[in-house]
């Protein structure tokens, strides 16, 4: 595993290294030992799997609220994705400030996403499977969500949108309402 930093504090491309002979290829996506050098408190609690059916679907923007913040380390393992993050995490130096990663299966790719971020991604190809690693319990109480076309943050979606949910079309914006978490 090799991480690079992302320009979003504490935030990370976790490149994965397959090993690969005539057979295929093999990965390790999860090493405690590698992990706790640049997290000692990411213990994984929780494993999720999503599919999206269509091209130009987005899921998003979402989040936990602390005591219930999470970690998330996100891959794709079928089709791809442009995947967003958003520091929300009010004393950051990088508040409000998002970036965008492009995961696939090919690409060997895994996003650390740090607690007090948000989180979404539209799929760029249809029929395409993420799998997400959890810190922390998904709470309902502790559940947020910012905007996808949030005016202030102006994140540049690629596609035009397909699907979205009807949770995911009603969050908040962030002017106004939003105070930023603090951990």
């Amino acid at each position: 595993m090799i991480f690079h930093p992302l320009s979003l504090d504490d935030a990370l491309i976790i490149e994965l290294t397959p090993k690969v002979d005539n057979r295929g290829k093999f990965t390790r996506f999860f090493c405690f030992n590698e992990l706790k050098e640049i997290n000692s408190e990411f213990n994984i609690v929780q494993i999720n799997h999503s599919y999206t059916q269509r091209k130009g679907t987005i899921r998003g923007l979402h989040f936990q609220y602390p005591p219930k913040a999470e970690i998330k380390m996100i891959n794709c393992i079928s089709g791809k994705v442009f995947d967003v993050l958003v520091d929300l995490r009010k004393e950051s130096s990088t508040y409000l400030k998002w970036q965008c990663v492009e995961l696939s299966r090919d690409n060997n790719r895994i996003i650390y996403i740090p607690k007090g971020f948000a989180h979404g991604f539209q799929t760029l190809e249809d029929d395409s499977e993420l799998l997400y690693f959890h810190s922390e319990f998904y709470s309902p109480d502790y559940e947020g969500g910012i905007m996808y076309n949030d005016k202030q943050l102006k994140i540049k979606w690629p596609l035009d949108v397909s699907e979205i949910s009807e949770r995911d079309m009603y969050y908040m914006n962030i002017e106004g309402n939003f105070k930023g978490i603090e951990l």
